[in-house]
């Protein structure tokens, strides 16, 4: 398999999977894309209960991989990467949450980051040249690729996170593991951050010195392993026989751009939503045809805010260039919308969610019919925003075990402000 750029209009595609995971963006400043994109099998979906898990990712995702990791080692990376449950929860009636934050850290990304930190290694697992995986977050990439690259030989992380905008629990979570991780607090939004690692993949007086790769959703072994949890959700409610919505809250639109090569390769989803807080770049653009990036705002739903997604890009070359709304529509909600749906949700329904889950299920409400079933995914546990959740419902919620003892860990990160100079200058000086 071959990656081409999509800021290469001639659509060459000539970088290898290794490549595009090592280098991250190519050298134009574009994200990585597949040269195709062969659907799977019917026979795959007709008996798909019938698979476990771990083949059922393993045959989504080595088409992308090819020959470059042999298939047994590509399918313990696989089975590795999924080590914990996706339970499918019934709501109410048609309506089911896809749990996503059963993983190490409590959130969705482990996922991607489990698998890619895998990939890197293996890339990785000769060399003498250390690799520096850059990420920037808005909560809970940082913690997934924290956790997913501690300790992992021939790597340093440095993440990026905007100041007094990310929950207290995801900042312990990414700034007080030490070994090979570093954290930059940034004084300014996500998209400063952004802003800044893709300024530094792009300067080559940072890359004639130092290897740097991405792990945000840009990478493509970030991207493409989200597909894995769809496969998932259909595999759990193909016995009703029902048109399958899925609505998915969206930042930086990596999750819900997997959930639609997923569909790409035949998983038979009838409808994507994507639903986001006020940071409404994308329902704009649906409606206009107009995309018109713009500041992010801070929202109670922290991890989407996000006034330029990256990877809207790649959803426009899922479909050429136009989206069609029968297949993914978009809607923005505010935090006051947020707050009393997930008050709803706990006390009509007896459902904790997080205010991500909550803002994905209130645009699956928008759209979902009788004659069809829904699920909406709860990407983060509720306890990574209990500084929001707990005044909402009025009830303690309880800490998972493998919590408890990291709140009382010390913070380590180092305070910067969004002066690029400043960041270009530690990365040259702390290169090891």
């Amino acid at each position: 398999m071959h990656y081409y750029s999509l800021k290469d209009s001639n659509k060459q595609a000539n970088t290898t999977f290794k490549d595009a995971v090592i280098r991250g963006l190519a050298a134009d400043g574009g994200l990585f894309f597949p040269e195709v994109i062969n659907p799977l099998p019917k026979s795959f979906f007709d008996s798909i209960e019938d698979l476990s898990n771990t083949e059922i990712a393993f045959q989504a995702i080595k088409q992308f991989v090819g020959d470059e990791i042999p298939n047994t080692v590509l399918k313990q990376i696989v089975s590795e990467t999924i080590a914990f449950d996706f339970p499918v929860v019934q709501v109410h009636e048609n309506t089911y949450s896809l749990e996503l934050y059963h993983g190490p850290t409590l959130a969705f990304k482990d996922v991607g980051a489990r698998f890619m930190a895998r990939c890197l290694a293996y890339f990785n697992k000769d060399k003498t040249q250390q690799v520096t995986v850059l990420v920037a977050t808005s909560g809970d990439t940082g913690s997934a690729v924290a956790n997913g690259f501690l300790g992992v030989k021939g790597v340093d992380v440095v993440i990026l996170y905007p100041k007094g905008k990310v929950s207290p629990i995801q900042e312990k979570q990414l700034t007080t593991l030490g070994q090979n991780i570093v954290a930059l607090e940034i004084d300014g939004v996500f998209d400063d951050c952004q802003a800044l690692v893709k300024q530094a993949f792009n300067d080559k007086t940072i890359t004639n010195q130092r290897k740097l790769t991405s792990a945000n959703s840009i990478n493509v072994a970030r991207w493409l392993p989200q597909m894995f949890y769809y496969f998932f959700a259909y595999k759990a409610l193909k016995k009703y026989n029902k048109p399958l919505v899925v609505s998915v809250p969206s930042g930086n639109f990596g999750n819900i751009c997997a959930g639609l090569m997923a569909e790409r390769l035949g998983l038979p989803i009838h409808q994507f939503v994507a639903a986001t807080n006020s940071n409404d770049v994308v329902p704009n653009y649906l409606k206009t045809t107009l995309y018109k990036p713009k500041p992010a705002k801070q929202t109670i739903s922290n991890a989407m805010d996000v006034g330029d997604p990256s990877n809207f890009v790649r959803i426009l070359e899922l479909f050429n260039g136009a989206i069609n709304k029968n297949k993914m529509t978009a809607f923005s909600f505010s935090d006051d919308e947020t707050k009393k749906q997930l008050l709803t949700l706990y006390k009509k329904h007896n459902y904790l969610a997080d205010p991500h889950g909550t803002v994905a299920y209130l645009g699956l409400a928008k759209v979902l019919s009788n004659n069809q079933i829904g699920v909406f995914l709860e990407t983060a546990h509720p306890i990574k925003f209990d500084t929001v959740v707990k005044p909402i419902i009025n009830t303690e919620i309880k800490m998972p075990t493998r919590l408890k003892s990291l709140l009382d860990k010390e913070k380590k990160a180092l305070a910067m402000s969004v002066d690029y100079t400043l960041f270009k200058d530690y990365l040259i000086r702390s290169k090891k």
